[in-house]
């Protein structure tokens, strides 16, 4: 943020576990920056909503419009008497007249706050937290020096006071909404990990990871230079492309650190490679140079990873953001790699934050990150339909004949291995169980379980005019249209009733201890072959608990047992990713001959749909992919079993043979290895013996993930080891010993163990006895002898 506010950019501070973000500036807020505003903010808001009900609504009558008869213009009740500043602490503070009239239209306070009357104690709470960020915004306005913060601040706050006036959720309007661009910074760093750390052993990839997850918490707490201080620094950069991320940056992820009324994202989620560029080398330059600085504070187990590994990591990753042909930036990363490939976040979780629960105001709106753990039988039933929803179809057992027919694909495994798996994992004891808070555990586990444990259940219910009114699908329907009017503001409420009981609408509503936590009001066209689905939303003090998951799990089943394998919704941009996780695109399979003139068009949302696949038991989908991943387990540990078998020494040396193909030696095949000839035709033709064996041995050497840290194959850079090159006068890289041997410069083998000898004295020359990398270059000398006594290279 601006200088000028007492706000330094960037630079986050080094603790004691490591690298530690700094707290977030505000702009020109308050010079503790927005962690301690947060924290004020925060003891403010507990303090008003621990207040009296007439202390509540003085506070919430200044933000209110004047309801009196007459069309009163008054948008504030302004006490004519106002205490002093700062307040006596004689004073009654819990005396609140609700007659006392208005300084500027004379109405009383009644007046402003009849609309208040009925309103919950909760829903009173979320306007006065809203009150209380207006307030802070206002203040942020006032001392922000920077035109263009200023003027992001002052939207923000007229947003929120208007969300208080018409009693809605703050809601950004843009043209785009979150993510701006993908991959976004955290998939590149994760495609980054993969591409060039896959190969090594598991404990050096997990410090890569450590690595990876300190640089992408550095991000989400880095504070963005003001667009006039970068046009300042960087002149010739895009000023326009800069100022649109950084509005994006302020309203989505900066100011919704001290003002939770608005939803918060993580920087390197919404923000892609663009973004990163623009801040990557100030960064880097500013959290090296503060990690030389505060080394004394660190902790000895920290030092070496984040003042030797920290910048190596760092200096690799930037060749990947700054070249142009660096694949990591591609959204075909993942298919496209060769090998097993981990998702994003079974590799790197960006570090927790507590995120507001939002909702749409158009048709659909949902919990945006529904997650939980493990499964449940069903307890559902419906007046009005004869099937209850939920009922487990019976699997189509495949014929024998028909499983006779199936085609062998090249690589396939045999059935009789994969019955002989499946008796181990058909013990409930040999399946891991997945914590509720894993990133591995699926998003309807929790919802699963307690659907199982009879604590939730779905009906499909609706309106009849053919039938006698059931009370109980009554109050239920009530309850549902309470539940889309509160979490859908922005819908008239006599629209959402009209459809939550026009006898053509069914509804699956989610029930709770007897009473509606959510459902999805759907409307279904047998003769079009598809169902629209109206409104979709789950009560926010219920959500994040995947009950937005199994409900439209239960919906596709409901479907597929009537035969309706479509479904087609408008989706606002906060429902958009709700709606990709449960299978839905815009990419629509229905004609739209089939579906014009039926469906509701709605203004500012987008049209998505869904095709159903009759064969998946879609509330026990996550379970199959679960019990799949252990019997994929299961396999790759059997197979590497038969890896690790011991094969009997070759004899046939002593009977005098000096050399035999390499192919007929046992077990090599099993290991994947494949002949030059099959591999690559081209490598080593036309060179040498002494060319070839070098070639190699450094191959070899090259590929050799012991030690990952020490061997890097590049130049040792400055600003990576100070001094360095004052106390080494002959440097040598393995880099340069490839491009040496391409040269053919090595035409002795004494020229090239020189130039390896070099490495390792080197290494011991510059570093102290007791280091890490001293011990290193010991480990490989000796790794290195070895291999070139195999390689034939000296006599054994």
């Amino acid at each position: 943020m601006a200088d000028s506010a007492g706000i330094q950019q960037g630079s986050p501070a080094i603790g004691a576990a490591g690298l530690v973000p700094a707290a977030p500036g505000a702009g020109g807020t308050e010079g503790s920056g927005a962690a301690g505003g947060s924290a004020r903010i925060a003891v403010k808001k507990a303090q008003l909503r621990s207040s009296p009900r007439p202390k509540k609504l003085e506070k919430l009558g200044v933000y209110s419009s004047c309801k009196a008869e007459g069309a009163c213009k008054c948008n504030g009740w302004k006490s004519q008497n106002p205490p002093p500043t700062p307040p006596r602490t004689d004073q009654q503070s819990n005396a609140v007249n609700l007659q006392e009239p208005c300084r500027s239209c004379s109405h009383t306070l009644g007046d402003h706050v009849t609309h208040l009357e009925n309103v919950s104690e909760e829903e009173m709470n979320r306007l006065l937290g809203i009150v209380l960020d207006v307030e802070y915004l206002y203040t942020c306005v006032h001392k922000e020096e920077d035109a263009d913060t200023k003027q992001v601040y002052f939207s923000l706050f007229k947003l929120l006071r208007k969300s208080i006036l018409q009693m809605g959720k703050p809601m950004l309007e843009a043209q785009e909404s979150p993510p701006f661009e993908k991959p976004s910074i955290e998939q590149g760093v994760n495609n980054f990990v993969q591409y060039k750390f896959s190969h090594l052993p598991s404990k050096e990839r997990q410090t890569i990871m450590e690595l990876a997850k300190m640089f992408l918490n550095q991000i989400n707490y880095w504070q963005l230079e003001t667009p006039s201080q970068r046009r300042q620094r960087v002149p010739n950069d895009d000023a326009a492309g800069y100022k649109a991320n950084y509005t994006r940056w302020l309203c989505y992820c900066n100011v919704p650190q001290f003002c939770d009324s608005l939803p918060r994202y993580e920087t390197t989620q919404i923000f892609g490679r663009t973004l990163l560029r623009s801040v990557f080398t100030v960064m880097r330059k500013q959290l090296l140079e503060q990690a030389r600085q505060e080394k004394d504070k660190l902790p000895p187990e920290k030092r070496t990873l984040i003042l030797t590994h920290f910048p190596k990591f760092l200096s690799m990753l930037e060749e990947e953001v700054y070249s142009h042909s660096s694949p990591i930036w591609s959204q075909d990363f993942l298919a496209g790699a060769s090998g097993g490939q981990i998702p994003i976040h079974t590799v790197i979780s960006a570090p927790p934050v507590a995120r507001p629960l939002y909702y749409s105001t158009s048709p659909v709106s949902v919990d945006p990150s529904t997650r939980g753990s493990v499964s449940p039988a069903r307890k559902t039933s419906s007046a009005l339909e004869p099937n209850p929803v939920g009922e487990k179809r019976k699997p189509s057992e495949p014929l024998a004949h028909e499983e006779n027919k199936r085609p062998r694909v090249v690589g396939d495994i045999p059935m009789d291995l994969i019955n002989e798996v499946m008796a181990t994992i058909t013990d409930p004891a040999a399946i891991p169980e997945t914590s509720l808070l894993s990133a591995h555990s699926a998003r309807d586990e929790a919802a699963r379980l307690e659907e199982r444990r009879g604590v939730i259940e779905f009906h499909v219910i609706g309106n009849s005019l053919n039938q006698k009114p059931n009370k109980r699908i009554l109050m239920w329907l009530v309850g549902l249209q309470n539940v889309f009017s509160h979490q859908l503001p922005r819908m008239p409420k006599e629209y959402i009733t009209r459809l939550v009981f026009d006898p053509k609408h069914k509804t699956l509503s989610l029930i709770k201890d007897g009473r509606v936590i959510g459902g999805i009001c759907f409307r279904m066209f047998p003769s079009q072959g598809f169902t629209e689905i109206v409104f979709c939303a789950v009560t926010s003090n219920e959500q994040v608990k995947g009950y937005g998951t199994h409900l439209m799990n239960h919906l596709k089943e409901y479907h597929i047992k009537h035969e309706i394998l479509n479904f087609l919704t408008y989706a606002d941009e906060y429902a958009i990713g709700y709606f990709k996780k449960q299978g839905f695109s815009k990419d629509i399979k229905v004609p739209k001959a089939k579906y014009v003139g039926y469906i509701k068009d709605y203004e500012g949302a987008t049209l998505m749909g869904c095709e159903l696949n009759p064969s998946i038991p879609y509330t026990e989908f996550s379970v199959i992919i679960k019990k799949q991943k252990e019997i994929i387990k299961k396999l790759i540990e059997r197979k590497q079993a038969q890896i690790r078998k011991v094969y009997p020494g070759l004899s046939c040396f002593k009977e005098g043979v000096r050399q035999i193909p390499i192919e007929s030696i046992p077990g090599i095949r099993e290991t994947g290895w494949k002949p030059h000839s099959e591999d690559n035709p081209s490598t080593c033709e036309g060179e040498g013996r002494t060319d070839r064996q070098t070639h190699t041995f450094t191959c070899t050497f090259n590929t050799n993930t012991h030690l990952f840290f020490f061997l890097t194959t590049l130049p040792v850079k400055k600003t990576e080891a100070p001094g360095y090159y004052q106390v080494i006068r002959f440097p040598m890289d393995l880099k340069t010993m490839s491009e040496r041997l391409k040269s053919r410069y090595y035409t002795t083998r004494k020229l090239f163990m020189a130039d390896m000898q070099r490495i390792f004295t080197n290494c011991r020359e510059y570093n102290p006895p007791e280091s890490e990398y001293y011990k290193c270059a010991n480990l490989l000398e000796k790794f290195f002898y070895t291999k070139i006594k195999e390689a034939g290279l000296i006599e054994k």
